[in-house]
């Protein structure tokens, strides 16, 4: 019962994501008068569309937390990745834009393949809490790569910017996911235990800074560019993360080929989803 309470808060903050990452792009695309780093960031903290983007943000982010206090870190953040599928549906309304045949069949490839990913994968309840040890390398592990995927970015043009900024934003959601697991995990400690726990404000942190690094994939270039490498990396190093701190065993073997298959057809979809006019997005003018 709890796994199906898991997966459907799961579902509700991949949407509330979709929601946030349609809105939020619209109000973060730069206009020629915010260029400037400090005029950008006054410009997003009046626009009421970012604005709104942010809230939905926040909402969704309970959800999750709901999501992993319920269940396995390598099963909700998977799961998560049908927010770019529910992306293509908020951004086909919000731009009146019909889906071609081409994007609905990238849409099934990606939603079979998560199905089938999902079922061969199959990863065991793991441990509730991490010890410190295994947060000291992780921690550092994820601090190195998002400095120094932070500082190739700079170094790259607009798409290929994107795309990294991408990748170490995902580090930052995965990290920030893996530490709201522990936290919450520690509940049936007594609610004292959640809030005297250390992973609970770093969570907080970890949070803003990856809220903070997503705002500038999305100036940096479009969602084609940065979506697929932010969805599929946010998913691939939950996984990886659930295994390393949490023990939770996947299953392999025999399925290793099956389940490289099922992981190339969500790549696939992902990136044909991202090319999809509705989830690219257009500047507001273009919209409204």
């Amino acid at each position: 019962m709890w796994e199906v309470v898991s997966v459907a808060f799961a579902v509700l903050a991949a949407l509330g994501n979709a929601v946030a990452s349609v809105l939020q792009r619209l109000g973060a695309a730069p206009k020629p008068s915010t260029r400037r780093a400090l005029a950008w960031a006054r410009h997003l903290l009046r626009d009421r569309v970012w604005l709104a983007g942010a809230g939905v943000l926040a909402l969704s982010g309970a959800s999750q937390a709901a999501a992993l206090a319920t269940g396995r870190l390598a099963v909700v953040q998977p799961v998560m990745t049908t927010e770019l599928p529910f992306t293509l549906v908020v951004g086909s309304l919000l731009f009146r834009s019909r889906p071609d045949r081409r994007t609905w069949l990238a849409f099934a490839a990606m939603t079979a393949g998560l199905a089938a990913l999902l079922w061969m994968v199959r990863p065991s309840h793991g441990v509730p809490s991490v010890p410190g040890e295994r947060w000291l390398v992780v921690g550092v592990g994820a601090c190195v790569a998002i400095a120094v995927l932070s500082a190739v970015a700079t170094q790259l043009p607009s798409a290929p910017k994107a795309a990294v900024l991408g990748s170490a934003t995902a580090v930052a959601f995965a990290l920030t996911a893996a530490l709201m697991k522990d936290a919450t995990g520690r509940i049936n400690d007594g609610w004292s235990a959640l809030f005297t726990a250390w992973q609970t404000y770093t969570v907080a942190v970890v949070g803003l800074f990856g809220f903070l690094m997503l705002q500038l994939t999305f100036r940096a270039g479009t969602l084609v560019a940065s979506q697929p490498a932010l969805t599929l990396g946010d998913a691939f190093l939950s996984v990886v993360l659930g295994a390393l701190l949490f023990e939770e065993r996947l299953t392999l073997g025999v399925w290793v080929l099956p389940e490289i298959a099922a992981l190339a057809l969500i790549s696939f979809g992902s990136f044909q989803l991202a090319r999809a006019p509705a989830v690219a997005g257009h500047t507001r003018e273009e919209t409204w």
